[in-house]
């Protein structure tokens, strides 16, 4: 199905939180990055799940039941959306960064003094604090090299992996410039070196289809809250990767996957809002199964919100006193998110005024910290970043422009 400026329109009616007025005028939401809006169905999921089962799992009677009948759905149509085998597949934490640090610690208890990880410097800290602490076991952490183009130096990947390579940690998308990395390249490289892939897919779950069967991924990691979700992290293990790791549990806890990595009770009502928020996507789209209809809604979601960005990108760059940075929009390995600073204005104080004005955007390093510290752009307050949704309309970027106008 092609996704229009129509549809787009249709989606706002869903979001309850495109209704509210600020000085009578609705909000310009640009802030996708950092965390979409939350459709009806998805509140009304959570709703109903407080109102019939708040109870806890594997009890004998029929609401504990339920309650175990819904995260096994749930797990199962996030398994879907992300192309994995199945639920066995799909483990629930309260975010990404405290899954990457449990998973991080349990892979670190496999590896020796000498070893290495690899890491990137366009990654979000969430993909780079939890392997560097692995230092302090004598783990040696290299890192791919960022050019100023905000682009991976696939050269240096080359030579920075090696025999002593235990794991590459690589995000599928940069959150703050927009950068999709060549995960075939970090497969390839990773498998002839015997090295686990972990793929930060947080910026890329929202805005692309994904087969985590087709990446090859050994470990994936997103977040419900950027695709129309409550705030529940999710990893992805690859069939058997997770059943041989040292995990933090507790000796009354499942040991198999998915459950192995699963700390005390999990938020079941978020989790089954992340299932409502799968299922509001795959209603875009067209199909026999739930796997045809989120591919298919994805493919069209991603090129509407790819030609929004494209137009924004364009326009903003003619702009004078307004850089651009990062990748252009030549090919499709480009998330919809462009970052930019002026002259006359930091972005915080950028952000602030177009905040008084009812338009959110985002100011900062957005936890890429690295990545602005390579661009030189740590003491300038960093970036200004605005990302584009499903419900994203082009008045929304022309409101954003000619704020940016005054600014500049």
């Amino acid at each position: 199905m092609t996704y229009t400026a129509e549809h787009s329109l249709r989606s706002r009616k869903d979001f309850p939180a495109l209704l509210r007025l600020h000085e009578g005028r609705e909000f310009t939401f640009l802030d996708g990055p950092g965390g979409s809006q939350v459709p009806n169905c998805v509140i009304e999921a959570i709703d109903d799940f407080y109102a019939s089962c708040n109870v806890n799992t594997h009890g004998n009677f029929p609401p504990s039941r339920e309650v175990d009948r819904r995260m096994q759905n749930a797990r199962a149509v996030i398994a879907t959306f992300l192309g994995a085998r199945g639920p066995e597949c799909i483990s629930f934490g309260q975010n990404m960064t405290s899954l990457n640090f449990a998973l991080s610690a349990a892979i670190g208890r496999t590896l020796s003094a000498g070893d290495e990880v690899l890491i990137t410097q366009l990654d979000h800290e969430a993909n780079r604090g939890p392997w560097l602490r692995l230092q302090d076991r004598g783990v040696i952490v290299q890192e791919v090299r960022m050019t100023q183009s905000g682009q991976l130096d696939a050269a240096d990947m080359a030579t920075k992996i090696s025999p002593r390579t235990k794991v590459f940690a690589v995000g599928a998308s940069s959150n703050a410039l927009g950068t999709v990395n060549d995960i075939a390249l970090a497969r390839r490289l990773s498998r002839q070196v015997g090295a686990l892939l972990v793929v930060d897919a947080v910026h890329y779950a929202p805005h692309f289809p994904l087969d985590v069967q087709e990446l090859d991924a050994d470990f994936l990691l997103c977040s419900g809250y950027k695709f129309y979700g409550p705030h529940v992290g999710v990893l992805y293990s690859r069939p058997g990767a997770l059943d041989r790791l040292p995990t933090d549990r507790l000796r009354t806890q499942d040991s198999a996957a998915p459950y192995r990595i699963e700390t005390g009770t999990l938020n079941h009502a978020a989790i089954d809002g992340v299932r409502a928020a799968v299922e509001y996507i795959a209603g875009w789209g067209a199909g026999a199964t739930l796997r045809q209809r989120i591919v298919d809604a994805m493919s069209g979601i991603s090129a509407y919100e790819h030609g929004l960005a494209k137009f924004y990108y364009d326009a903003v760059r003619r702009i004078p006193g307004i850089r651009v940075w990062g990748p252009d929009f030549a090919s499709r390995s480009r998330a919809p998110t462009v970052s930019i600073t002026l002259d006359r204005a930091t972005a915080p104080e950028a952000a602030a005024a177009l905040g008084a004005q009812g338009i959110c955007v985002w100011d900062g390093d957005f936890y890429a910290a690295r990545a602005v510290e390579v661009l030189g752009l740590g003491g300038r307050g960093g970036l200004l970043r605005t990302g584009i949704s499903l419900y994203s309309t082009r008045d929304d970027l022309q409101r954003l422009l000619a704020g940016l106008e005054k600014l500049a």
